[in-house]
């Protein structure tokens, strides 16, 4: 196999990571898809070697390895337009769009086996003469970004809030200008057989256009809305953040026993409740039981005094949701702060109480404890518990407690005004692009897992409390009687003269503050004649995504490949 050319075998990838890829269980699902099942990699880095006379040396030799050649071999390769499609040469296109790593990052070996399998596919179909593009790109990386950018600034004295919006955002590009090309020159130097004359950042102008023409037609398709939902929001970054940036860990805690008086009833009417997050109790709005259960069926109907509130008092409820075998028996019920609390506060059409500001303390709704870290109050509340009478007793207890991916604080359940994509109709496109044959899953075992989580989805908040990333093409009306008004538009001007048709000349404007998940810019895809596709990523775990369209009807892929670490 001369090396003149490209090959599917002739990359760093094969010289370097041959014991990771090249395993028997690599090749068996991954390899496969080619029915190479009698394949030795040495025979054709082997071959490789000796048709260079000697500048590469194989790895079965004890020789040094002449990086250097791979560079200058590669370099050549790029720029003969070995990477660039030859459209006019027939035959199906074969395109990959790599997923872009974070502009942040640095290679680990979990980029190392994603490459090394797309390039190795891309090769492939080039070999076969299909008109083949690799499409490279890195992602702005929002939080991972901006958060990298804080710590440098940190460093020399300096708060983002000192610096304001606009000079943030100039130090962040200019910090991308500095440091954010480390990934693609490892990808490079990986052998990736990218067309690099395609490259894109998803903060370029052309996918930044993109991104505000999505945003618009799915809010004029009534994808897109505004609402007070529960969210993951991290109190360090002081945004909400996905489901996938949210770690979880057992760690060991406590479980503290309250007592919770009857209203109207004597000293020994009380409800003893467990709880892991004492300093919640302020955010109460009912006690549930079990109808069922005996022992409680004589308070259904009464009311509860929530303790350290003054005299506040909640409705104790029957719900079949409450198991009557887990703990006390008795629920209480925190929807602003709660997942479960939540969903079953809103089945149950009861108010929700938040008592958390953005940072993590507690607000007025929790008297006393107003300003104090949730943390601390938890620790006070207790001890202020114990002197009333109204702490049982608390012991050990492991909880599942969910992390910041970023910053390793712990993530708070909020409810909070954000952004959302309805994902039911979206999500119903991808499922019957399977059922009528016209997505492939490999291997077929995974599409069980792929129907389970379409049909079990739930909406995606797209909105993130950033300054660096894609601004919310949304403008609000500033104004007395319509403060609550907004303007979706593609630009500021175009916003400006629908707030003057609508209210008159003298109107003002402002831009909605937040931006965009960097997830939302991933997924679309623009070319040069405006045809924007968005795409709906749903990743069960690393490696695997799902991909349909929601601006273009239709799968977006034929084929969906699971590859399994």
């Amino acid at each position: 196999m001369a090396l003149s050319s490209p090959s599917i075998f002739s990359t760093r990838s094969v010289y370097r990571l041959n014991p990771l890829l090249f395993s028997q269980h690599r090749i068996k699902t991954s390899i496969s898809l080619w029915k190479f099942n009698k394949f030795n990699p040495n025979r054709y880095i082997s071959a490789a070697a000796s048709s260079e006379n000697g500048v590469f040396t194989s790895p079965e030799t004890e020789k040094a390895f002449d990086f250097s050649s791979e560079e200058r071999i590669y370099n050549w390769w790029d720029s003969q337009g070995y990477f660039k499609p030859k459209i006019d040469q027939g035959g199906d296109p074969f395109v990959i769009s790599m997923p872009p790593p974070n502009v942040t990052g640095s290679l680990h070996m979990g980029h190392a086996m994603f490459v090394t399998l797309e390039d190795i596919m891309v090769r492939y179909n080039r070999m076969k003469g299909r008109p083949t593009l690799w499409l490279p790109g890195t992602d702005h990386a929002g939080i991972a970004t901006q958060l990298v950018v804080e710590r440098m600034l940190a460093s020399e004295g300096i708060k983002r809030v000192e610096l304001g919006r606009d000079e943030f955002t100039k130090r962040v590009w200019e910090w991308k200008a500095k440091y954010g090309g480390t990934i693609t020159e490892q990808i490079k130097r990986l052998g990736a057989s990218c067309d690099w004359s395609r490259e894109h950042f998803t903060l370029d102008e052309q996918l930044s256009r993109a991104v505000v023409e999505a945003f618009n037609r799915l809010h004029e398709k009534g994808l897109i809305y505004q609402g007070s939902y529960m969210v993951n929001w991290s109190p360090s970054l002081q945004t909400a953040v996905s489901d996938l940036e949210v770690e979880y860990s057992e760690e060991p805690g406590m479980l503290y026993y309250i007592k919770y008086r009857v209203a109207g009833g004597s000293r020994d009417d009380f409800m003893t409740i467990a709880t892991t997050r004492p300093e919640t109790l302020f955010g109460d709005v009912a006690i549930a039981v079990n109808p069922e259960d005996q022992r409680y069926s004589k308070y259904i109907g009464r009311q509860a005094i929530v303790p350290m509130t003054y005299g506040r008092h909640v409705p104790i409820i029957a719900d079949r949701y409450v198991d009557k075998e887990f703990g006390t028996g008795v629920l209480k019920i925190s929807p602003g702060h709660d997942h479960n609390d939540y969903l079953l506060a809103r089945k149950l059409g009861l108010p929700i109480l938040n008592v958390m500001n953005k940072d993590g303390t507690l607000n007025e709704v929790a008297g006393l404890y107003s300003g104090m870290d949730r943390f601390e109050a938890r620790k006070k509340l207790w001890l202020e518990l114990e002197e009333t009478g109204l702490a049982v007793k608390k012991e050990p207890h492991t909880s599942r407690i969910p992390r910041s991916q970023r910053g390793g604080e712990v993530i708070e359940p909020l409810v909070s005004k954000q952004w959302f994509v309805t994902m039911e109709p979206l999500a119903e496109k991808a499922l019957h692009a399977v059922q009528k044959g016209q997505l492939t899953i490999i291997p077929d075992r995974f599409e069980k897992i792929y129907n389970h989580w379409l049909s079990n989805i739930k909406d995606w908040c797209i909105s993130r409390q950033l300054w660096w990333g894609h601004r919310i093409p949304v403008w609000y009306i500033v104004g007395k009687d319509c403060e609550e008004d907004y303007i979706v538009a593609r630009s500021s001007e175009e916003a400006l003269g629908k707030a003057r048709e609508k209210y008159g000349y003298d109107v003002e404007i402002y831009q909605d503050p937040d931006v965009l998940d960097t997830w939302f810019s991933r997924v679309l895809k623009s070319n040069k004649r405006r045809k924007i596709e968005l795409r709906l990523l749903i990743v069960i775990f690393d490696g695997l995504m799902i991909s349909t369209s929601g601006l273009q009807g239709g799968a977006l892929f034929l084929m969906l490949h699971f590859i399994i670490p």
